[in-house]
């Protein structure tokens, strides 16, 4: 469904966000297993995420509705 408008960047970051958001769902879990490394895991895949989705940058926006 790409149609040209968003660079592979922007749907790469969404993807890990989108892990990033499991890991919340499991950071019960996952502490218990990795302890402090848990959260440290969860900020690198919010940091990357975010870092990939804001490179997306347009040359104008988009018209509104």
């Amino acid at each position: 469904m790409n149609t040209g408008k968003r660079s592979r960047n922007f749907w790469l970051g969404n993807g890990i966000l989108a892990v990033a958001m499991l890991t919340l769902l499991f950071m019960g879990p996952l502490s218990n297993a990795l302890g402090i490394w848990a959260a440290v895991i969860w900020m690198v895949l919010a940091a990357v995420g975010m870092a990939l989705v804001m490179s997306d940058k347009s040359d104008e926006p988009p018209p509104s509705d």
